[in-house]
């Protein structure tokens, strides 16, 4: 029905029609039109060029159109498998209003560079410039039984247009591109309902084979007609919206057009096949449909796969010589293989895989059973060599939260391989894919560091792919601790920067200013300085890549006082007599140098032995010293001296002993007992009882008190005699403790000394010492033993006897003479001590024999055994 197709607008007009015959409703009618936009500002570059000049294609018959550009030619066969191409209506190529022809894109925008038009209407219209009427010219033919078939319209069919022909495929698959363009997106009429038929219909060439539509949407989603895909500016929209194009401009004069789409069916190579393309105007002619069908997208050849099976494009790159397996997509049984590099055959290299190595153009060679050109593929395999690139760490200065990075930098780390781009991705699925998610600004990248990012580095096609650690630098601080000042005590001050953080490697520099003065270590943590002023500590660590230099600093400002202090002094007394203080009071310092004392303080005492001048200097907290020192001098009279001593000496009972104070300038004296009583006013005293005595002497000025003790002297006595070769040792103990003189003439001679020489031996001696100037004496007889080695019995008065007689006397005396047997011959006693060469009164021989004696030594009270040898002499 006719009013289905029309707007509301449109009632009166079917009203009349329908008054005037009835019978038109059911035959061929022609919608009013609707309005059509167009671009005003189109030029005619922007539309596809159709069956025109420059183009020889322009000029072809259905057939050579068919082979040529929709097949392309085999370059061994001829025509590749194709025959019996016929078109209908069957028009002339000189037909200037035909309905098929050949389109380029020329320069606009299309999306196929070339290819098959066929239209409803006339091929011309469908491009070359802007056509602001709607398409509908009709081709005068009717509807299509397989179309019908096929499609199953709704309505009546007319204007069909059929390209059809037989090919032989030599691969398991058959495609073909095209694209469905159609006027009937003009205002809301595939929201009506109108839908243009349209089928690619294909069936092997056997009898009761039927055909298949190939014109259909992906997943089952339907037909490809104006009614299924409709884009979202339409009310009913969107339907399978993802394969519609676009509305004008699009390149030509339908209003709407889809997006590229495949035809594609499984096939069996070497058998014949029969495609019929087919569309026509569905219930009336008023607005045209076309299809457009891709040069040299009708592939019923060979092609060569990747291992995934997906087909390979023309060209194929290759980095580094990674093998590439080529597969070529025929695998009959009983088909042969034959692959080429640059067109030379490989030897060995007949199976339906081979694997690459080496860029070059390789082209394979299928031979099918039952098909009379070998199906032939070919792929080029572009070489290249993948640049060498490191992984790297990119170091940024310290900054709160995110910092700013520059991947720009660190290029030339990564790599040095010459020529190479770089893209940088946060992600590495991203980098991997080589797709358009790069950080927009690699030259300011925010970050909080510590993460990756990563550097796709390309060397022509070849890429690689390295890591990029993003580091935040260590933060670095100065920390400079408060100095001292700069003064006399400080004249050089050590900046302590010890408390500063910074990373490992940093380096440290000191500038001075404002009089400053680095002595030492302006590039460590503690330099010397030497003068006030201003110190700036920068620390600086610098990273690589990218020359990166963090820093920071401080300034310190450093003090300086050497201003001297003033400085007095004063004394509580500047005339003293000899051993009296004085004590000195220092002021205006903070501590003091005096000149006879080591102590800083500002009080001292002093005792001076003569008229002394005092300096002390004072000393500021700043450690400068006074210009010029403060003096005092304190005048001393001279000591009063005594020549009596602490003990004036010793007295025994009954005797007596003058005390002698000394002699001194107008000295005068007054003596004291030990009751206080006076005992004297002279230099002299003499008294005769032991106790302490004083004298106090005076000179005018000052008086002195001394004392003096007079003790009573203890008897010492002797308590060791040692004669030896004449020479006699005494020892004596000295209980008084006084000085000890010493006699061996029963007192008629003495002298300090204890040792007495030329002795006479074999002599009895009385012994005796005391304490000097006193009457006090120890006596003791002692004999001077000496026992000589040879004895002589001849009557001569010398050597006759061996006399002991002289210590018979002492205590556990005893004596005894043996013969060189060991045979006593003579036993000695108190009353009889003289040995005269006998035994039992006969005259023994002249020999050699062996005395013994032994008594207790008077003196020390200790025990004495002599031993030795004599010599007897006697006339025989």
């Amino acid at each position: 029905m006719l009013n289905y197709r029309l707007k509301n607008y449109f009632s009166i007009s079917f009203i009349a029609l329908s008054l005037l015959s009835t019978t038109s409703v059911f035959g061929q009618k022609t919608r009013p039109p609707a309005m059509k936009e167009i671009n005003t500002l189109a030029k005619a570059g922007d539309y596809i060029d159709v069956n025109v000049a420059p183009y020889p294609e322009s000029n072809f018959t259905p057939a050579q159109l068919v082979t040529d550009v929709l097949v392309g030619a085999s370059p061994t066969c001829g025509t590749p498998n194709i025959s019996n191409v016929t078109i209908s209506p069957n028009q002339p190529v000189t037909d200037n209003n035909r309905f098929w022809g050949y389109f380029n894109k020329g320069t606009s925008q299309f999306p196929f560079d070339e290819g098959i038009v066929l239209t409803t209407g006339y091929a011309r219209r469908a491009g070359n410039t802007a056509d602001s009427g709607v398409l509908g010219d009709g081709t005068g033919t009717n509807s299509d039984p397989d179309l019908v078939a096929a499609t199953n319209p709704s309505a009546s069919l007319y204007n069909a247009v059929v390209l059809e022909f037989d090919f032989v495929p030599a691969s398991t698959q058959m495609k073909f591109n095209y694209i469905f363009a159609s006027e009937e997106y003009t205002g809301g009429f595939p929201c009506s309902g109108y839908d243009d038929a349209f089928a690619l219909l294909l069936k092997p060439n056997t009898p009761g084979a039927t055909y298949t539509n190939l014109a259909v949407l992906p997943g089952g989603a339907g037909p490809v007609t104006a009614t299924n895909i409709v884009p979202a500016s339409f009310t009913c929209g969107p339907i399978n919206a993802q394969y519609f194009g676009s509305l004008p401009p699009n390149q030509t004069n339908y209003y709407g057009r889809t997006i590229p789409l495949e035809a594609t069916a499984t096939v069996i190579p070497g058998q014949s096949y029969h495609i019929k393309m087919v569309i026509a105007d569905a219930r009336d002619s008023s607005y045209d449909s076309a299809v457009f069908l891709e040069a040299g997208s009708f592939d019923i050849g060979v092609q060569i796969l990747n291992p995934n099976g997906v087909a390979l494009p023309a060209e194929v790159e290759m980095c580094d010589n990674t093998p590439q397996s080529l597969t070529a997509s025929v695998q009959v049984a009983g088909s042969t293989y034959q692959w080429s590099l640059n067109g030379n055959p490989i030897s060995g290299a007949t199976n339906p895989t081979y694997v690459a190595t080496a860029p070059g153009v390789y082209s394979v060679e299928v031979f099918v059973p039952g098909n009379q050109c070998p199906g032939e593929a070919s792929v080029t395999i572009l070489g290249g060599t993948s640049p060498v690139v490191n992984d790297i760490t990119f170091t940024q200065c310290y900054g709160p939260g995110n910092v700013n990075f520059n991947l720009n930098l660190t290029t030339t780390a990564i790599s040095s391989t010459p020529g190479v781009t770089y893209a940088f991705y946060e992600n590495l699925a991203d980098a991997q894919a080589q797709n358009a998610n790069v950080i927009a600004n690699p030259g300011a990248f925010s970050s909080p560091g510590n993460v990756m990012v990563y550097a796709l580095v390309k060397s022509g096609f070849c890429p690689k792919i390295a890591e990029i650690e993003l580091v935040k630098a260590p933060q670095i601080t100065v920390d400079i601790a408060p100095p001292p000042a700069i003064n006399c005590t400080n004249p050089q001050v050590t900046l302590i920067a010890s408390g500063s953080t910074y990373p490992a490697g940093s380096v440290f520099s000191w500038v001075a200013t404002n009089g400053g003065y680095i002595f030492s270590g302006a590039n460590t943590l503690t330099p010397v300085v030497a003068a006030g002023g201003n110190y700036t500590l920068t620390i600086t660590k610098a990273y690589q890549p990218g020359d990166i230099v963090c820093s920071a600093s401080g300034t310190v400002t450093v003090q300086e006082n050497f201003t001297p202090p003033s400085v007095t002094v004063t004394a509580n007394d500047t005339k003293i007599c000899a051993g009296e203080t004085v004590t000195l009071t220092a002021t205006g310092g903070a501590t003091y140098v005096w000149n006879t004392n080591a102590s800083p303080l500002n009080v001292i005492t002093v005792a001076p032995t003569q008229t002394t001048t005092y300096t002390v200097y004072s000393v500021g907290v700043n450690g400068c010293q006074s210009t010029n020192p403060a003096t005092v001098t304190i005048e001393v009279i001279p000591a009063i001296s005594t020549t009596l001593q602490p003990v004036a000496g010793q007295i025994c009972v009954g005797d007596s002993i003058t005390l002698d104070a000394g002699a001194g300038p107008g000295y005068t004296y007054q003596w004291k007992d030990v009751d206080d009583n006076v005992i004297g006013n002279s230099q002299t005293v003499t008294v005769d009882q032991t106790g302490i005595y004083t004298v106090t002497i005076g000179n005018g000025e000052c008086t002195a008190t001394f004392t003096t003790q007079v003790v009573e002297a203890q008897i010492p006595q002797i308590i060791n005699a040692d004669f030896q070769t004449n020479t006699l040792t005494l020892t004596a103990n000295n209980p008084s403790n006084g000085p000890l003189e010493y006699s061996i003439d029963n007192g008629f001679t003495w002298q300090d000394s204890n040792v007495f020489n030329n002795v006479a031996a074999n002599i009895t001696l009385n012994l005796q010492v005391r304490v000097k100037y006193t009457s006090c004496v120890g006596s003791l007889p002692f004999f001077t033993l000496h026992i000589q080695n040879v004895i002589t019995p001849n009557g001569d008065g010398v050597n006759d006897v061996l006399d002991l007689s002289g210590i018979s006397r002492y205590k556990d005396f005893g004596a005894s003479v043996f013969d060189r047997y060991g045979k006593e011959i003579w036993k000695a006693t108190k009353d009889a001590a003289i040995w005269t060469g006998r035994f039992q009164s006969k005259t023994l021989p002249t020999s050699t024999y062996w005395y013994q004696v032994k008594y207790e030594d008077p003196a020390n009270k200790n025990p004495v055994n002599k031993t030795g040898w004599i010599m007897l002499k006697n006339r025989e």
